[in-house]
């Protein structure tokens, strides 16, 4: 279903229009689609993205592809300044909605919503202490560029945390969660998704990321150093982290 009819469905072309233009339209009920999707691992995956980043006040965060804000928000409990940026309007205006100024009771002052391209990042060098991106690299048709952003925008000696989607290791445990993604996912979606359509590409994009290693060696590559990660949900996701060199020193 193309972008003429009602849902507008993505591809592995991962046009940034039409990637953006899908999640636009799922914007409203995303979060508690994922949750039911994921019987309710998200949660987990978003506390242990949140510890890995260790927030402070006083620090400046980029939350890349942060979507409504969910995980955005986890962040500047702490007293941090956030910075949720997503590449699609529809969920910026829903995450402002929730926590933006208008929001009931005022929303949450130290959280601010922005539109940016991964690829293309609208903020200065050595920006932030820490950069951020959940289940959103792989949705990114450069996601190599992507990754060297992330190192430009952070502080010499700042730190990365990425979190998604992987490999399990174990053949066992990796055909029965296949099998969930091909054949219980998208009668699921049908079911509690206000585009189904959105879900099958979920599936194709996953189905088509690389394992922990070749991502972490993409991270090494873009000039992070300190790369390291471990499985979550016995494999399902994996969360990344690295460090930027102390002295700034960009590879190419």
């Amino acid at each position: 279903m193309n972008a003429d009819h009602g849902n507008n469905r993505a591809d592995l072309h991962k046009d940034p229009a039409r990637v953006s233009g899908m999640f636009d339209q799922v914007a409203k009920n995303y979060d508690r689609t994922n949750t039911v999707l994921s019987m309710g691992n998200d949660r987990m995956w978003r506390v242990a993205t949140t510890r890995a980043v260790a927030p402070r006040r006083g620090q400046r965060i980029l939350d890349l592809a942060a979507g409504t804000g969910a995980s955005s928000v986890a962040l500047a409990k702490s007293g941090a300044e956030v910075v949720a940026a997503d590449f699609s309007p529809g969920m910026i205006a829903e995450g402002q909605r929730r926590h933006g100024a208008h929001a009931p009771g005022g929303g949450i002052p130290n959280l601010t919503f922005i539109e940016a391209d991964a690829t293309a990042l609208p903020f200065a060098d050595d920006e932030f202490d820490t950069v951020t991106m959940s289940f959103g690299l792989r949705n990114v048709n450069e996601p190599k560029k992507a990754l060297r952003e992330l190192l430009r925008v952070a502080k010499p000696g700042g730190r990365l945390v990425i979190c998604e989607f992987s490999r399990p290791p174990s053949r066992s445990f990796n055909g029965l969660y296949r099998f969930y993604n091909d054949r219980v996912l998208p009668v699921v979606a049908k079911a509690v998704s206000s585009n189904a359509d959105a879900y099958d590409y979920l599936n194709e994009s996953i189905r088509d990321w690389p394992d922990q290693r070749t991502l972490a060696n993409w991270i090494r590559e873009a000039g992070w150093v300190n790369v390291a990660h471990r499985n979550l949900s016995m494999g399902i996701v994996a969360l990344h982290r690295a460090t930027k060199p102390a002295a700034g020193r960009l590879s190419g």
